[in-house]
Formats: structure tokens, sequence, C-alpha cells
């Protein structure tokens, strides 16, 4: 088991299995965040698993969680003809499903303790958390749950309307080109620069595809707002863009 830790802080987050990327541990033990430990802790067995990963882009730095499933099998049609799917998921997969898909906003807090957790270990130095606008309207909006809470959690200012959407855009999961997503998302963002300079921003989302909203609101924080430096976290990412 890895024992992963922030400096001066009494919350530890743990790491088991794949445990991320290999070289994320490398790092973190440089920066003298995590030291390696046998032992079980009541503490672990109480918060939900992460294997955290880096997620390229054009911020600084940025990290999954983890990853979204663990495995999708077909099984057939409906008697509607729709395909039908065994899927397992990860941990935080699971998690942020019941909360997108079921409305079950008691798994927030479990998502949020990951979350923070991990930044807190990480130390990416943000003093401002924006979450990523949604794509389409709904009663319940999962990434603007999470970000109040775990702004909260971090005692970091809460950028809601820091990036404001400006015009819809077509549902890019049907968009397979990554250049062609960056196109339909050329001026859908608008940044508030007054908000934004010299910040140090923490782009929040709840789900890595492309990472193609997120680059573009990345380019907006950084060429309309000014913002110093900009770095990227979701829950999890799917395996395939």
């Amino acid at each position: 088991m890895v024992q992963l830790m922030a400096a001066d802080r009494t919350h530890l987050v743990f790491f088991k299995g794949h445990a991320g990327e290999p070289e994320l541990l490398s790092e973190l033990a440089r920066r003298g965040r995590i030291e390696h430990n046998d032992r079980a802790s009541d503490e672990r067995d109480l918060m939900a698993e992460a294997h955290p990963m880096r997620i390229p882009g054009r911020w600084r730095e940025g990290y999954a969680l983890d990853y979204h499933i663990v495995s999708s099998v077909y099984i057939g049609d409906d008697e509607f003809g729709h395909p039908q799917f065994d899927t397992t998921r990860t941990e935080l997969g699971e998690l942020l499903f019941r909360l997108k898909y079921r409305s079950d906003q008691s798994v927030i807090g479990e998502l949020v303790d990951a979350a923070a957790r991990f930044v807190e270990a990480w130390q990416p130095g943000a003093d401002v958390l924006v979450p990523v606008p949604a794509t389409r309207p709904r009663a319940m909006q999962p990434v603007m749950l999470l970000g109040e809470a775990l702004a909260g959690r971090l005692g970091l200012p809460l950028g809601a309307d820091l990036v404001r959407k400006v015009r819809d855009v077509p549902e890019l999961k049907n968009v397979h080109e990554f250049d062609e997503r960056l196109r339909l998302l050329e001026g859908v963002h608008e940044v508030d620069r007054s908000q934004a300079q010299g910040r140090r921003v923490l782009l929040f989302d709840d789900l890595y595809r492309s990472g193609a909203t997120m680059n573009a609101i990345t380019e907006a924080l950084y060429d309309q707002g000014g913002s110093a430096e900009v770095f990227a976290l979701t829950i999890t990412r799917t395996r395939s863009r």
C-alpha cells in the first residue's frame, strides 16, 4: 500500500493496486509528500480509493483521480433494440455515476473527500477554483455541486461565474476529431478578466473525455483572462477520447 499525505497535515490518501502512474508517485515522493506503509488504516476504510493519473492539456499540470470504467461488455439488445452492457466502474466512477445519473447527492462528501486529499498532497498553489460550465441545463449540476463543496474544503474562493458559457455547442461526444471539437468550442466561453487576471486557477470538471472543453477554457483563461497559471483536476476520465 502507498500512503500519500500532504506535508504538515494529518489527512491521508491511500492508493492501492496499480496506484495510478508510477512516475506520479515518484514525483510526489521527491516532493516529500508520500511514504510507504504496509499498515492498514481505519481512515482508509472510510474513503473511496483513487488512482491518480496525468491528463494532457494546455494547463501547467492536470490530473484525473481515476478511470471512470473498468470494463463494459455488450450483453445484447433490450426489447426496444437498444444495446445493453454489463458495466463495471471504478469506485470513484460508480460514485460519480450515482451523482450524475441517479441524482444521489449523498455521494458528494466521499467524492470531495478524495479530491481534496489529493489536492492537499499535490499542492498546486491555486488561489481560486473554477468549475467547468455545464454542457446543458439540469435541475442539479454535478460539477457545480462538487466544485462548491471542494472549494469550501480547500479554503479556496469559488469562481462560479469567472468562466461563462455564452452560446450553445453540439454534443461533443458525437464528434470524434479532437481538432473539430476545438473548432466547435471557439468563442463558446467568456472569461471575466477582473476575476481571472494574475490568478492561479484550479479548473475543475467531473469527467475528462477528450479534454477539448477544458483545453478551450484554459486557453481563454490565459488569453482573455490573463491568468498566471491554470491547473486541471477531474474526478474520473474515460479510457478513450
